[in-house]
């Protein structure tokens, strides 16, 4: 078995990468506004209800037209997915995981055409969208190389007379609850690393992005995964998603997402309900407020380049962007001023376009809730630049700095999930790093500064998940960067980590008198 590395970026700086995603783009417009079933136990299936997928970037341009599923076809879901638990437990690890090996060779040969589906559909970047893609080629590689490794003999302190064995076994069903930010990254990973671990799931993908999940689904069937392993059953979150999570054949959810809703979620799998024999696990990933702290003494020019990409790249819709920039009142000015000027640089238009810097907001829900944000801080503080819509046919937002941000204000605060960025000024280091930790939430964070006593006394008590030194706060590699953070940002799942398979498995010990 090949070690694991991760999947490398493409580089558009080559007229060949260019002209191949340009291809790949042209190819997928050519199937847009087909129809796209329900899949349970292999059964493709169709309802009177039905979503529409809209590009973000042009709202007269239909995706895709996904068929919904209502409560009996969520129930059927569940009865399939327990049913094939039977089969698919017992199917040896490395099978498993060779399924994982060949989606991911299949999804490597078909990476821009993957990446084409999300600048359509979710409004990324052609960079984001290739990251993205690599992200879900990479979890694919590491989890199947992970539920090997854990399918070994594990050692145990050996006793005279007794022959000991411990093994990892699967839970059961589980209920997979992805977002749209990275809607093949993120569902990719979620989804595969609770089947390798012998699991089946039923699959509720993230509304804006129902297409992409189902070519996932395509990509799964075409690597062998037996029927009814991955059950792929789009709905409304309140009515399909809730149904999952109360279901007694449910053992396990697994859900990134807002933290209402997780919280929502928790709460509710907390409560046991008739014909359930065990206490459900929750995995969740629920959002973040992230810092960046900039010292008196650091390269500013690095520090605004970092602030930039973590703020702006997505359009600030990741659960890791910097929305919060704290910084030494001797700096303060200088480095708000840089990341002014280079915000007023960066180009918003549509993710088709190589050229751009920011594309749309995900949907109408996320571009009000954005704007509502912007009204606040014009309220709450400074507004130095951006601050309301961009032009174009879609979500289109400018990108937003506000300065002398109030460390207890709303801005400060609640995470906004767009491109809106709040400075916050620092008495000395000390200070910077305690209004860090004064928010409910503890996902990703960095601190850009040269002193490292400085650095070291960040390492001890900056708390969050992923804390980044003299680089930006965004863009975690699998296997490398493990990803997940503390307090109200989850349950510090660490995806991408050597601990992540252990959420989907259970230890079984077995011990033989000799």
């Amino acid at each position: 078995m090949i070690s694991f590395k991760n999947e490398p970026f493409t580089n558009f700086g080559k007229e060949e990468n260019r002209q191949a995603f340009q291809a790949a783009l042209n190819k997928v417009r050519a199937e847009l506004g087909k129809e796209y079933d329900i899949i349970i136990g292999g059964e493709h299936i169709k309802t009177q209800q039905k979503v529409k997928s809209i590009n973000p970037s042009n709202l007269d341009e239909v995706i895709g037209i996904v068929n919904e599923a209502d409560i009996d076809l969520t129930e059927k879901a569940m009865q399939v997915a327990a049913k094939t638990f039977e089969t698919w437990k017992k199917v040896a690890p490395a099978a498993r995981a060779r399924v994982l090996f060949k989606a991911a060779a299949i999804m490597r040969r078909r990476k821009h055409e993957f990446s084409a589906w999300m600048v359509l559909e979710a409004g990324k970047s052609w960079p984001e969208a290739d990251a993205d893609t690599a992200e879900a080629i990479d979890f694919m590689e590491f989890y199947g190389r992970e539920m090997l490794r854990l399918a070994e003999p594990q050692p145990l302190t050996p006793i005279p007379g007794e022959d000991n064995e411990l093994t990892y076994i699967p839970l059961g069903v589980g209920a997979i609850i992805p977002p749209w930010n990275f809607p093949l990254a993120i569902t990719v990973g979620m989804t595969t690393s609770a089947i390798v671990a012998g699991n089946t799931v039923v699959l509720k993908p993230a509304t804006p992005t129902n297409v992409i999940a189902y070519k996932f689904m395509e990509i799964l069937r075409e690597a062998g995964l037996p029927d009814g392993v991955v059950n792929y059953v789009p709905g409304p979150g309140p009515e399909v998603g809730e149904y999952m999570v109360t279901h007694p054949l449910t053992r396990f959810i697994s859900f990134t997402g807002s933290r209402a809703v997780g919280l929502r979620i928790n709460e509710l799998a907390a409560k046991t309900v008739p014909g359930q024999k065990w206490i459900k696990r929750v995995v969740a990933e629920m959002g973040g407020k992230d810092s960046i702290v900039v010292d008196s003494d650091s390269d500013l020019d690095l520090a605004a380049e970092a602030i930039v990409k973590s703020a702006f790249g997505f359009s600030g819709q990741k659960c890791s962007a910097c929305s919060r920039v704290i910084a030494h009142q001797d700096i303060y000015d200088e480095l708000l001023s840089s990341v002014v000027e280079k915000t007023k640089q960066l180009k918003v238009g549509e993710a088709k376009d190589l050229g751009i810097d920011m594309g749309p907001v995900v949907d109408d829900k996320a571009y009000n809730k954005i704007l509502e944000y912007m009204e606040i801080g014009k309220k709450e503080g400074r507004l130095m630049v951006g601050g309301g819509k961009a032009e174009g046919n879609g979500y289109f937002l400018q990108p937003t700095v506000f300065a002398d941000i109030d460390p207890e204000a709303r801005l400060a605060q609640e995470e906004i999930f767009g491109p809106v960025v709040a400075f916050i000024k620092a008495r000395d280091f000390d200070h910077a790093l305690e209004i860090a930790n004064n928010t409910e939430y503890g996902l990703t964070g960095a601190v850009i500064a040269r002193e490292r006593e400085k650095l070291e006394k960040a390492r001890e008590v900056f708390h969050v998940g992923n804390l980044y030194f003299n680089r930006k706060c965004t863009g975690a590699l699998v296997g490398a960067q493990p990803f997940g953070g503390y307090n109200m940002s989850g349950t510090c799942s660490k995806a991408g980590g050597r601990d992540y398979l252990l959420l989907f498995l259970q230890q079984k010990l077995v011990s033989e008198a000799l």
